[in-house]
């Protein structure tokens, strides 16, 4: 097979310039060098260096990188115009890899050409690190040292873990692993909401079979993917689809279904660094076979939306080579987590406001954050009904994974990220907000029945680190057992738009230092990061949002002869209209919605822009639902 020629994958053990030249002499499939940095925004930077250039300099590519410059990565307010020299330093420590265009076999090696991508740090004026690797590979340094710090000043957590004492642990190891949900379809074909809808409900996809292009395509990228040693798991149809058909031409068309793919867990980092490659290989197989890929959050209204459930786990390894789950408690059947897991699982709900900006930092990731498609919608977590039986309640917001039988299982499950999130700050906001929880628990001495007690405390109740005025467990289904209003009360007011959500940094100054925690972020990190955010989000309103809103409006037309319709078509059309107006027309003493969505944007008033893009999507979702019905009733 052509694929057993071809190198996939350079591990962190050998990256010596003699193994490195090695590997890549003997593959001449691979004809470019890639160093890629991720800067704030979470893009990727990607240039193609020839490998025997590579190797000719690489003593110099390896400590020097390359350089770029402000223009071409996400850094405001850091890498300004004026200021803009910025390297792309290669890391040494994680697996690099080739990526391959399949569109492209050489005559030389009758192979597809291979890239090497090796995942890098930003360095801004020399000295200064940034970018989002750069504050993942801190916040694993901030927290390791800090986990070590409290169990040598802390030793009676000891009697709730198989350690006994600090002197025994070699290491902190930080484990994550991702689940990659994505739609594919045929282009062009637009989707019918109603059947999805209905599929949805009824389940018609979910774990089916897949056939047809699907079927290869989801094949051939296990099969690459397994390739890279990635440990994948499994693939499957989501929930999301309708049926393919088998069109005249013997091929099949009107595809439209949704998939996840899972694999193996890693080092922080290293996670994070496998997603971008697994992403890259998905898209560029289904590609390949005629399909379309979006990992969007939410590429359909009305229908499920991609999420990207993200595990965290933290582990010891012994000097004696074994691995203990820090998160486990001695007995599985009388406890959830000893005292280090219910700090952890405390500090994320404690923290969350600060950290949502980083993982639904776009429109499209809080159009996905709505209640009935299993996404999680306000601050609360399950962690089983007993600690006997564990229970997957998949309407909170992070979860308790835990198998009585397998200690070492023990994690959360993050359910609000999405393929579009920047997995990178994910992990590191998750971490620091992990660790001030534990430090809380632990300088405390609390139990884990203290704890658990802290973690079900009831509105009202004051307690040593959580909100008095707030709920944070619930083993309940929560869109369906609770109000809207009670939802907001006991558990939080989820943010309705991109402006709402940043503003957490002002809101909370006090949770906003847990991302400082030993210089991890800064002021000026954290400002650019806002900008960016604020950016991206002002101008995909202004320039995308609205006009496509506008078209949604203008397709929206007049479809019954007066002569021909009844009046409950009249009065249907009357408040389409009085709506399309509303929304769209303007008149010389009053502008429509979407103007004074513009000029709100235009003169920088965030407060009124947001609150007029949430009354846009209320009076476009009347619009929709209105007009669905008004062309049913049609003859």
């Amino acid at each position: 097979m052509i694929i057993n020629r071809m190198l996939f994958n350079i591990p962190a053990e050998n990256h010596t310039v003699e193994e490195i030249t090695e590997l890549l002499s003997k593959h001449q499939e691979v004809k470019f060098v890639s160093l890629v940095g991720i800067d704030i925004g979470g893009h990727d930077t990607d240039e193609k260096i020839p490998v025997e250039l590579f190797i000719k300099d690489m003593e110099k590519f390896l400590s020097q990188g390359v350089q770029t410059d402000g223009s071409s990565v996400v850094l405001p307010k850091i890498a300004e115009l004026n200021n803009a020299k910025v390297d792309i330093i290669p890391d040494l420590s994680v697996n690099w890899y080739v990526d391959y265009n399949f569109n492209h076999v050489t005559e030389d090696t009758k192979l597809p050409v291979g890239t090497l991508r090796i995942p890098s740090f930003l360095v801004h004026n020399d000295t200064f690190e940034v970018g989002s690797r750069v504050i993942l590979r801190d916040t694993v340094k901030a927290f390791k040292i800090g986990v070590r710090s409290l169990l040598e000043k802390n030793p009676y957590v000891f009697d709730y873990l198989e350690i006994d004492s600090i002197d025994e642990i070699d290491d902190i190891v930080l484990t994550a692993a991702t689940e990659l949900e994505f739609w594919v379809k045929t282009p062009d074909d637009k989707a019918d909401r109603e059947q999805l809808s209905t599929s949805q409900i009824l389940k018609e996809q979910y774990w089916k079979r897949t056939i047809g292009p699907v079927r290869t395509a989801l094949e051939k990228s296990l099969l690459i993917l397994d390739r890279y040693g990635f440990n994948i798991e499994m693939g499957h149809k989501e929930v999301g689809g309708i049926k393919a058909k088998l069109g005249t031409s013997g091929e099949y068309d009107h595809v439209m279904e949704q998939l996840e793919i899972d694999w193996g867990y890693s080092t922080a980092l290293q996670a994070a660094d496998n997603e971008n490659q697994v992403k890259y290989v998905v898209r560029d197989v289904f590609r390949a076979h005629g399909l379309d890929v979006t990992f969007m959050a939410k590429p359909m209204e009305g229908v499920a939306g991609n999420g990207e459930h993200t595990h965290i786990g933290v582990a010891a390894k012994l000097k004696n080579g074994k691995i203990i789950n820090l998160f486990a408690p001695k007995n599985m059947e009388e406890d959830y987590l000893n005292p280090i897991g219910f700090g952890a699982l405390l500090g994320i709900l404690k923290n969350y406001e600060v950290m949502n900006p980083f993982i639904a930092s776009s429109n499209d990731a809080l159009n996905r954050l709505k209640p009935g498609f299993e996404a999680p919608v306000c601050i609360v977590t399950s962690i089983g009904h007993t600690a006997k039986v564990p229970s997957r309640n998949r309407t909170v917001l992070v979860g308790l994974v835990r198998d009585i039988n397998n200690p070492l299982s023990t994690r959360f499950e993050l359910r609000s990220p999405n393929p579009k999130s920047n997995t990178y700050l994910v992990l590191a906001t998750a971490y620091l907000a992990m660790l001030d929880g534990i430090t809380a628990a632990l300088e405390a001495g609390k139990t884990t029945k203290e704890l658990e007690g802290s973690l079900s405390k009831k509105y009202g109740k004051e307690d040593f680190y959580l909100e008095t005025r707030r709920e944070y467990r619930s083993e309940k289904d929560v869109f369906d057992e609770y109000s809207e209003e009670e939802r907001d009360k006991l558990f939080g007011k989820v943010p309705a738009t991109v402006w709402e959500n940043i503003s957490a940094f002002r809101e909370y100054p006090d949770k906003l230092k847990i991302l400082m925690k030993d210089g991890v972020m800064d002021n000026i990190t954290l400002e650019s990061y806002e900008e960016a955010t604020v950016g991206a989000w002002a101008t995909e309103l202004h320039n995308r949002i609205i006009p496509n809103t506008m078209a949604l409006v203008r397709e929206c037309k007049k479809m019954h002869p007066d002569n021909e319709c009844t009046d409950y078509d009249v009065l249907n059309w009357t408040k389409i209209q009085k709506l399309r107006v509303y929304l769209g027309q303007d008149q010389i003493e009053k502008k429509s919605l979407l103007t004074r969505i513009k000029l709100a944007l235009d003169s920088k008033n965030y407060n009124e822009a947001s609150d007029l893009q949430i009354e846009m999507q209320s009076k476009i979702e009347e619009l929709v639902n209105t007009y669905m019905e008004y062309k049913k009733n049609l003859l």
